[in-house]
């Protein structure tokens, strides 16, 4: 069996528990508290010395980190990654911009107001924070305008990447009811067939 080393409550984990539950696959969970120094371990560490979760460790004891690297392993071979050469394309285009363009604001912003107290300097950060995810929400708002998924007309791992901090941006302060497109896909995302709650 798998082992998912994570973070209930963190969108980055929550991703590859949707993805599973969805799958029907069989999983062991740890959960590491990398909130409060549990990833900051010498034991950790030595499975991944960059510090962070999620972390899957395969029945043989390889070890890969990386939330979207570990969708695009879980996913091959399934229908939430596409066999097309340019669809895949595409999902990792969109699995590079939710890493690069939406999760350092949208994430961040929540970790912020979530987990730090309200006298802590990078509240100052928030506006900031705030502004450039509202950039990326806009252009995922204009995609879904015209599309229903974000690949190919299916649901997949593109959606499932997006979901998982998109959904509870309402903790760091972004107001949803802005994007109309959004919501409806957030709703459509909440219907399909194993989908279970991030644990906040």
């Amino acid at each position: 069996m798998i082992t998912i080393y994570g973070m209930r409550a963190s969108g980055n984990c929550y991703k590859l528990q949707l993805l599973l539950d969805q799958l029907d696959r069989e999983y062991r969970w740890v959960e590491v508290d990398s909130a409060h120094g549990a990833t900051r371990t010498p034991e950790y560490l030595a499975k991944n010395p960059n510090g962070k979760v999620p972390l899957l460790q395969l029945e043989d004891g390889r070890l890969l980190a990386e939330s979207d690297a570990i969708l695009c392993y879980l996913a091959e071979g399934t229908p939430f990654l596409p066999d097309d050469r340019w669809l895949r394309a595409q999902a990792l285009q969109w699995l590079f911009f939710e890493q690069y363009s939406h999760e350092p604001y949208i994430a961040v912003a929540r970790f912020i107001r979530g987990w730090l107290p309200a006298e802590h300097p990078r509240q100052a950060d928030v506006p900031g924070l705030l502004q450039r995810g509202a950039q990326a929400l806009a252009v995922m708002e204009q995609h879904l305008q015209q599309h229903d998924w974000f690949v190919g007309g299916h649901y997949g791992i593109a959606d499932i990447a997006l979901y998982a901090y998109t959904h509870c941006a309402g903790d760091g302060g972004f107001d949803l009811a802005a994007y109309p497109a959004i919501s409806a896909w957030l709703e459509r995302v909440r219907r399909q067939p194993g989908h279970t709650p991030m644990q906040r």
